[in-house]
Formats: C-alpha cells, structure tokens, sequence
C-alpha cells in the first residue's frame, strides 16, 4: 500500500488499535521534551505512577519558561527538575541554554521518529521531519514509563508548495496564509504534510517555523520530508549520522490538497486577538508601533537573526519604539557575538534579552497600556502579553526589523533597504556544556524539593449522579490562557492549591471562590463553553486546577484536541452538545442534573442533562474509546495508570 509521510511514521510506531481515520491508536514515543512551566507537575506524576526510570529512547528537560527568577519558587522548581533529571536518567537542559522547540531541532530531533512534549509548540519538530505531537504533562510522564500514547489516526493534508518566496516574504508568511485558509477552529484530528517542489527552497529553520505555527490551526502535526536539504542541516549541526531520508510515496492519498504557490505571498501580520486574524502589511501601513519583539521558538534562528542585525546595522531604532531581541538558544546567541551581529544590535539601541520565552508568555517585557507591539511569536490571545489592552501584531522578523527603525508599520520591499542575503551555515557552533547528560551513579541521586512544591492533585472516582452547577458560561475561542493564567503566576505551577486561585482571574475573578463553596457544599461544578474550548497552550493546569476545584463537567460546542485530553486525564468529562442552540438556553447558576451519568459515559451512551431552571433536556455526547471511558470513570489517567 502507497503510504505518505505521517503514515508511514505512525504504523512503523503502532503499537495497539487499527489505522482508521478517526479510530483511536497507541503508539510507541521516542523522544520526549518538557520544559518548566509543565515540567514540574509532568516529573511529580511520574514519581506518583511508581516508576524508576525512563524508558523512551531521549528524553530532555528544559528550562526555558520562567527563567526570570522572582522569589524563590522558580529557582526551586529548577533545581527540583536537574535533580529529577538525574535520578531518572533525562538529559537536563539548564536555564540559558534556549528554548526547547529550537534546542531540540538543533541537537536531538531525528526525522522518522516520535517526539511527545509538554508544550503546545512541540510539532516545531516536523520540520526535520518527525511526528511531534503536543500533549499534556501526564501524557508525556506515561510515555516517558514506556507507555503508549494514544491518538486518532488522522487524516492528513498535503500543503503542495510551488515557486520560490521573493526577497522580504518569509516562511512566517506561508504559515500565516495557512492560517487565512485554515482558521484556528475545526482541524482536530488533522495532521499537515508539507510537499511538492517549493519545499527543496525552504531550510530547516523555515521549515520548522511552519511547522510550529500548525498548533493555531489546531492541527495534531505538521511533517516535512526530509532531504538533502535535511541533511545539511544535520551535517552542519555534527549531526549527520543521525539522519534518514524520508518522502511519501508516488501515488499516496490524501485527504485534502492545499497549493500554494510560494512566488505569489506578499509580507502579512496576524492581527488581534488571533493568529487567524490575516492582514497584508501593506493594507496595515503607517499604523504607528509603540514596541517589538524579536525572537520565540517561531522565529529566533541563526537567518532570522542574522537578518534581524544586518536590517539593523549602521541604523537606529525609532525613539518611539522599544526593541527587544532574544535569541532561541545560546548555540545562536554564541554565534550572533562572534559574527559581530550583537554589536550591531546593540548599537542599534536594541535591548538583548535571555535566550527564553520571556515576552511570548507575558514573563517580561509587557507592553504599554493600549500599546501596539510588534512580535515574531505565535500566539497573540488578549491580555497573554501581560498587558490587557496591548494591540498585539505577529509578523516576520524583516516586518519587525523594519517597524523598529521606521516606528510604524511598514512594507519591508518598499522601506528603501537591500534585502540581506544571509545563507545557512555550513557548521554550527558546537558547544553542549549545557546540557547535563545522565551519570552514573545518578540513580541515587537525592531529589530536591522546596516549599511550593507539593503532590499532585488526586481525585476521586467520577461519582454515579451528576449533581451540577453551572459555575460560568463563556463564549468562543476560548484559550488556555483564559483559564489559567501564565506569566507570573507560572510561578505557582508546582503549588496546584495556590495556583487554582487564578483560575478565569481575567475572566471572572470571583470564580475560584464560587467553586470552592460549591464544592465544599458538595455540588460538583460545570463550565459551559461555546466553540473550540481550550485553544493554545498545552498547560494542563487549565484542567489540573479546574479539578482541584471540584469541576466534573465542561459541556462546549466543540473542544480543542489536547485540552479535551487533558479534562480526561483529571476526571473532568468533556461533553459536547448534540444541538448546539442548547448553549444559549443555560445561564451561570443553573442547576445541571444527571441520574446516570456514570453509567452513561462508561457505556460509551449520550449524556442527558437537566435543566432544574427550565426544566429542559439537554442531550450530550461523551465521544470516547473504551479506554478513555475507563480512565474518566476511574477519575483521571493517574488513578487509571496507578491501579493498572
């Protein structure tokens, strides 16, 4: 049988089920990566399922969230994770070292393998040519125990790439025109692969930008072949043995071609609050800029930044603007200083910032109030910049480049600068110091833990009747960053009773506290949501403290892949409604009741739900394999996981 690229990775690694689209399957994990915003609560439930050490190919920790060290519960939480890493045998990445998806592709991706994080943007990885899938802390911590994970077979879409892009177009262009014909709802269960002759002009850094902007799409991955051009870049990164070539075969289907014809793209932004909100820069131009950020696992490589300082040189910033730049790992930053490229920026009237996350989570760098920020990230949700009314645009880095000097927005091909023609080198530098690599002897290691780190949150077994209230109605789109608040209150991620006090704090601040009383009045609490509940962020503490606040239901018209995975994985049922219109029939207070609820979703039956108020019908659908009924019956993947 003729089998395209993601298929013929997934059945090499299938381990249990069928491969038909739509039917769930397990499949084996290679590689694994958290970094320390997840991190912590993925190696505390590791150590809660009894296991002893890991059983995957690789597995990495890194730390590049909170690296920006305010009190003591983050320094904590890092010492706790090198010392995990230790005992358990993880390679451990330490603070500076650069941000996971960029260090990962650099040093430790592999095509034709599976790679499984913690965070939202690990699918960076497909663009040297591996399945990396997004998933939850506890999902990564049972993979890392040699379990499987488990997803749909998908259907996959070629992306044909045709042409080559034109001076100051970029691959953050191509993936924003994915994003304008895909929008950021209804791909669950898609996988993207990259094809056709367009590909063979794009590097593996432009590559994997594209693939790492497909977490907006709501896509599952996105895989590019790999190549000669694969090749190189490994051989550069001293790497070479470790690649395979990999193409679909001549005559494989697939479910949807989408052409692109790459000469054609013009330089674009997405605008606020959504990655799938597409303008042109030219139809944005003049519109005055008040801040930009360069940098992110989307777009800090060795080209982007190159770019970024030969934009910059023998120029200044506009007085008006402030520029921030952070490369995504110290391999580039090293690079950057011995090619003179700092120096530029720095003249420039640029500010370097630590090789982290940083502006992209809200960590530093906020903008003004009502300011308009410039920023070559991925994610631009309201209030993530750590500024509630910031105005917040994302762009290639040559648009950012060229807003800072100019202080407006400004077509790059007409701003009267000579494109830089910056070339991949042909080594890296090479320098793992970084990196602690596991020991011998590092089984008895002496695991540290501080004060704000605690159990992980259990649960009990989903009760028989549901005995709900309703604790808040939101609308559409709502993000992980809604829910669970990032930026300094990551901080807390070790500490879920802490933690869970910020649950909807932008949204409705008083909500944790209902839910508390609720439930200590012994009602079990429900969120209602419209379409795509749980967009962005793998956080799973948007479901770990919802839980530790006695939610059991979150009824929506439709739910993102790995949120919906991680209500499961806490013992939250993720239900969604048979009619749709039945949203607008339910207000924040109303009484939710269901006789059988357990029993129903155990028997893979339809959810009927009561209305006390109305006293109407509310028919749900609990759309869930038999092992996945078993695990929210059970309360939560850690008691399935622990009694099994």
């Amino acid at each position: 049988m003729k089998q395209n690229i993601i298929e013929k990775i997934l059945t090499a690694h299938l381990r249990e089920g069928e491969f038909i689209k739509g039917k769930e399957i397990g499949i084996r994990i290679d590689q694994t990566l958290t970094q320390d915003a997840t991190g912590t609560m993925a190696y505390l439930q590791f150590e809660a399922m009894g296991l002893k050490e890991i059983k995957t190919d690789l597995s990495v920790s890194y730390v590049d969230h909170n690296t920006v060290q305010i009190g003591f519960e983050n320094a904590d939480d890092h010492k706790y994770l090198a010392s995990v890493a230790a005992r358990y045998g993880v390679v451990y990445s330490r603070p500076g070292n650069g941000i996971c998806h960029q260090v990962h592709l650099e040093r430790f991706g592999k095509p034709g393998t599976t790679l499984l994080g913690s965070d939202s943007h690990t699918p960076t990885g497909g663009g040297i040519g591996q399945v990396a899938i997004g998933a939850g802390g506890l999902d990564v911590a049972v993979a890392m125990g040699g379990g499987l994970f488990y997803t749909a077979a998908p259907k996959v879409y070629l992306v044909k790439l045709t042409g080559e892009l034109q001076p100051w177009v970029t691959a953050k262009d191509v993936v924003l025109k994915m994003l304008e014909l895909l929008s950021t709802k209804g791909n669950v269960g898609v996988m993207l692969e990259y094809g056709g002759p367009g590909v063979k002009k794009l590097s593996v850094p432009q590559r994997a930008t594209i693939a790492n902007m497909g977490a907006e799409m709501g896509v599952t991955c996105s895989v590019f072949p790999s190549d000669n051009v694969t090749k190189k870049f490994m051989k550069a990164q001293g790497r070479e043995a470790d690649w395979t070539g990999l193409k679909a075969d001549r005559g494989a289907k697939y479910d949807r071609v989408i052409d692109i014809d790459l000469a054609t793209l013009e330089p674009m932004a997405a605008c606020p609050h959504s990655p799938g909100i597409i303008k042109k820069i030219s139809e944005l131009e003049g519109k005055q800029v008040d801040q930009v950020c360069i940098g992110s696992c989307t777009n800090s490589s060795y080209k982007d930044l190159m770019t970024t300082a030969e934009i910059l040189k023998g120029r200044k910033i506009n007085p008006d603007v402030s520029l921030g730049i952070a490369p995504g790992s110290r391999q580039v930053m090293q690079m950057l200083a011995r090619k003179g490229a700092l120096t530029a920026m720095l003249d420039s009237g640029a500010r370097i910032l630590e090789s982290a996350c940083g502006f992209c989570i809200g960590n530093h760098f906020s903008p003004k109030s009502g300011g308009v920020s410039i920023r070559t990230n991925n994610r631009n949700f309201e209030g993530r910049s750590g500024t509630a009314d910031a105005q917040i645009y994302l762009t290639s880095p040559e648009v950012a480049a060229v807003a800072a000097v100019t202080g407006k927005f400004t077509d790059p091909r007409k701003a009267g600068i000579a494109y830089p023609a910056i070339k991949e080198p042909a080594a890296f530098l090479l320098d793992d110091s970084m990196l602690i690599k596991p020991a011998a002897g590092g089984a008895k290691t002496e695991i540290f833990r501080g004060p704000n780190i605690g159990e992980p949150p259990s649960n009990g077994k989903m009760p028989e009747q549901l005995d709900g209230r309703v604790m808040i109605v939101v609308g559409d789109k709502i993000t992980t960053d809604h829910i669970m608040p990032a930026g300094a209150r990551l901080k807390y991620r070790s500490n879920v009773p802490k933690y869970a006090q910020f649950v909807f704090e932008n949204v409705d601040g008083t909500f944790a506290k209902r839910c508390l009383e609720s439930k200590a009045a012994g009602a079990h609490n429900v969120i209602v949501a419209g379409e795509s509940y749980g967009q962005g962020s793998s956080r799973e503490h948007a479901a770990m403290c919802p839980m530790y606040l006695g939610v059991k239901a979150v009824v929506a018209k439709s739910f993102e892949r790995i949120h919906a995975a991680n209500l499961l994985n806490f013992g939250i049922a993720p239900l969604t409604f048979k009619n749709p219109a039945d949203y607008d029939t339910i207000k924040a207070g109303d009484k939710l009741t269901c006789g059988d609820w357990r029993a129903a979703a155990a028997e893979g039956k339809p959810v009927i739900l009561k209305n006390a108020r109305t006293g109407a019908s509310i028919e749900c659908v609990c759309d869930l394999s038999a092992r996945q009924r078993a695990i929210l019956t059970a309360g939560g993947l850690l008691n399935h996981t622990t009694r099994k």
